[in-house]
């Protein structure tokens, strides 16, 4: 799944809830907006094949409920990454965010 940063029906905290919950927490992932303001989680983590990402998150490690139904229905941590999301788009503080 990925969510339109920029399409206001979409960057909802709904939004972001359905995009945590679009992948399980079976292996580290990393949640990535491109410079057209496209998130998603990314299956590559660390700093593999980062060209084009106007920022990324820190990896989030498998099996902490960072991602899948647990974080989905995680109110609080919905709402950190939603703010996290809205604080850095379109001007990201940095291209790597691990302070959130």
């Amino acid at each position: 799944m990925k969510l339109n940063l920029n399409d206001k029906s979409q960057f909802t905290v709904d939004g972001v809830k359905a995009l945590l919950a679009s992948k399980d927490d079976s292996q580290h992932r990393q949640l990535r907006i491109t410079k057209e303001g496209v998130a998603y989680l990314s299956d590559e983590v660390g700093n593999l094949n980062t060209e084009g990402l106007a920022f990324r998150l820190e990896t989030w490690d498998a099996g902490n409920d960072y991602v899948g139904e647990a974080a989905s229905n995680d109110t609080k941590w919905v709402q950190r990454i939603y703010d996290c999301l809205s604080k850095n788009w379109p001007n990201p503080k940095d291209s790597y965010i691990d302070l959130f």
